[in-house]
């Protein structure tokens, strides 16, 4: 009897993979990064970026950044003979441009985050549409976030076909 039993629950152990395969194939999505490739993301993103504060902004963290390399370079060179407050005083001063330089990136990045925020809120519907239709073209039984899989394999992903379905959907 106990060999009747074990039997038959490596038979259903064989059949219970292919039963989950029937129901449909898996895929992993990456929302976010589907809708910022769209061309109306690229759009949006360039329209932030030739703004006059954006540009301000950037044009400062250009001019930051190459103070900030010059003062690294000139410590690191002349550390070696600098006394002990010289050495303090210029940590300080690239401890100084060092923030001034966050400061300007975080302006940068939260211009770009704002657009992307708002464009992710605007294109939610027609999202939720696509991921619909290619569910059911492609015969899906199981969709992930990208970013909740450990590992998938570039095949699972669907990701450039949803911003394929946006850049095809008219404007609205």
């Amino acid at each position: 009897m106990s060999r009747l039993l074990k039997i038959t629950f490596i038979a259903l152990a064989l059949a219970l993979p292919s039963t989950g395969f029937a129901q449909g194939k898996i895929a992993v999505v990456n929302l976010q990064e589907a809708i910022l490739q769209t061309d109306l993301a690229q759009k949006r993103l360039s329209e932030v970026r030739s703004q006059s504060d954006y540009k301000a902004d950037k044009a400062e963290f250009e001019k930051l950044k190459g103070e900030f390399e010059e003062l690294a370079k000139k410590f690191q060179k002349d550390a070696a003979v600098m006394s002990q407050e010289q050495q303090v005083a210029a940590r300080k001063k690239l401890a100084s441009k060092q923030a001034d330089l966050e400061h300007v990136t975080g302006k940068l990045q939260q211009a770009e985050q704002q657009a992307g925020q708002g464009l992710l809120q605007e294109m939610s519907p027609k999202v939720q549409k696509v991921l619909r239709e290619l569910i059911t073209a492609e015969g899906i039984g199981l969709l992930l976030q990208q970013q909740a899989v450990i590992h998938a394999d570039a095949g699972y992903s669907i990701t450039s076909k949803v911003t394929d379905k946006l850049n095809q959907m008219p404007a609205e």
